[in-house]
C-alpha cells in the first residue's frame, strides 16, 4: 500500500514561501498517482505564482491527457506549463523573469517514473541514499566537467544559479528517470531549501531514525531550519510498500 506525506515551510530567512507541492495517491488521468515539487523564482509574488501555476497546469494537463505512456504524459504537461509561464511573464511586467523548478513522479507498482527540470531533487533512501535526479545548475555542470569536487560545490557562491527552469526558454528540456524500488525504501522529493541545509547522509539518518512518515518529514524540516533555514523547504515522502 502506498503511503505519502508532504510539507512546506517558509524557513527562517524568507518573507514568502515560493515552494509548492502536490500529491495525489489516487489516479490523475491515466497516471495511477502524481507527486510534484516546484521551487519558484522571481521578485515580489512572481516566484510563488510561478510554482503554484506550473503545478496546477501540469495536474490539469495530466488529467486531460489521452496518452498512456507516463513519460509522454509528463513531458507534454510540463511543455504546456512552460509555454504558459513564458506567455504570462510577457503579458505582465511584474512577472517578468519568473520561473520555477519542477520534479514530478508517478509510482507504478515497484517502478517510479520521474521527470525533472532544475535543481529540486528526488532521492531513493534505504540502507543508503541515492540521488536519482541530476541538478540543472552551473555548479553541477562544473562538477561533471571535473572543474570542482562535490564538497566545494556544496558551498560554492554560484550554487543557486540554475541552467534549466520552467519559464526560462521557449523549449523546455526535461530529464526522465526510471527507478525500480525495493521493499523498505522511501522516496524523498524536495527543494534545495532542504538539500542546501543538510548533507545527504544527515537526510538518510533522519529518515531512518523516525517511526512514521509524518515524523520523518517534520524532522527533516526542523533540521533544515536548525541549520540556518536560509530558504523555503519543501518535502514529499512516498512509502511505496507501506504496511
Amino acid at each position: 500500500m502506498l503511503k505519502t506525506f508532504s510539507i512546506t515551510d517558509i524557513g527562517k530567512r524568507r518573507k514568502l514561501n515560493q515552494d509548492y507541492v502536490y500529491t495525489s495517491e489516487r489516479p490523475v488521468g491515466n497516471l495511477p498517482n502524481v507527486f510534484i515539487v516546484a521551487d519558484g523564482m522571481g521578485g515580489h509574488n512572481a516566484g510563488d505564482y510561478a510554482s503554484k501555476y506550473t503545478v496546477e497546469t501540469i495536474v490539469r494537463e495530466i488529467a486531460a491527457s489521452f496518452e498512456v505512456n507516463p513519460e509522454k504524459i509528463l513531458a507534454k504537461a510540463i511543455e504546456v506549463a512552460n509555454e504558459d509561464i513564458i506567455r504570462l511573464a510577457r503579458e505582465n511586467v511584474e512577472m517578468e523573469g519568473m520561473g520555477t523548478t519542477v520534479v514530478a513522479a508517478t509510482c507504478m507498482g515497484k517502478y517510479l517514473r520521474v521527470a525533472n527540470v532544475g535543481d529540486s531533487r528526488l532521492y531513493v533512501v534505504g540502507e543508503k541514499i541515492t540521488q536519482i535526479t541530476r541538478d540543472h545548475s552551473l555548479v553541477e555542470e562544473m562538477v561533471r566537467m571535473g572543474g570542482i569536487d562535490r564538497e566545494t560545490a556544496r558551498n560554492h557562491p554560484d550554487k543557486n544559479i540554475i541552467t534549466r527552469a520552467i519559464g526560462a526558454t521557449e523549449k523546455v528540456e526535461v530529464d526522465f528517470f526510471d527507478v525500480e524500488l525495493k521493499p523498505g525504501e522511501i522516496v524523498l522529493m524536495c527543494s534545495d531549501g532542504l538539500t542546501n541545509m543538510l548533507e545527504d547522509e544527515e537526510i538518510r539518518m533522519i529518515l531512518n531514525g523516525q517511526r512514521d512518515i509524518v515524523e520523518k518529514a517534520e524532522e527533516l524540516v526542523k533540521a533544515a531550519n536548525n541549520n540556518g533555514g536560509k530558504d523555503n523547504i519543501a518535502v514529499v515522502l512516498i512509502e511505496p510498500f507501506a504496511e
